[in-house]
C-alpha cells in the first residue's frame, strides 16, 4: 500500500512493522521510475514524501540526492539507498 505523507505525524507512520520511505520530488526523472516501481511491490506499506514540502525530515534523515529510500522496521532505521534501482534490484535490497 502506497501512503503520500500529508500533515501526518511521521513518527505515527513508520512506528510499527516494515515501512519503506521513497524520499521523492514531483520534477526528478528517476523517482518517477522507482515510483512506478514501487507500485508493483506487494507485502510491503511504502510512505511517499515529497522533499519540496517535507525539507525537515528530508534533513532529519541526511537525503543529499532523490530518489533516497530508508526501511523502516518498528520506528527504527534498519538501512538506506540513494538513487534508482531496478525492480530485481530493489526486491533483493528489501530481503537481505
Amino acid at each position: 500500500m502506497i501512503k503520500y505523507l500529508k500533515e501526518e505525524n511521521f513518527e505515527e507512520e513508520i512506528k510499527s512493522g516494515k515501512v519503506l520511505v521513497d524520499f521523492y520530488a514531483d520534477w526528478c526523472g528517476p523517482c518517477k521510475a522507482l515510483g512506478e516501481i514501487l507500485e508493483t511491490l506487494e507485502d510491503i506499506s511504502i510512505l511517499k514524501i515529497n522533499v519540496d514540502e517535507h525539507q525537515d525530515l528530508a534533513i532529519q534523515f541526511g537525503v543529499m540526492s532523490i530518489p533516497t529510500i530508508i526501511l523502516f522496521e518498528n520506528g527504527e532505521q534498519k538501512k538506506k539507498n540513494i538513487g534508482l534501482m531496478n525492480k530485481e534490484e530493489l526486491e533483493n535490497w528489501l530481503k537481505n
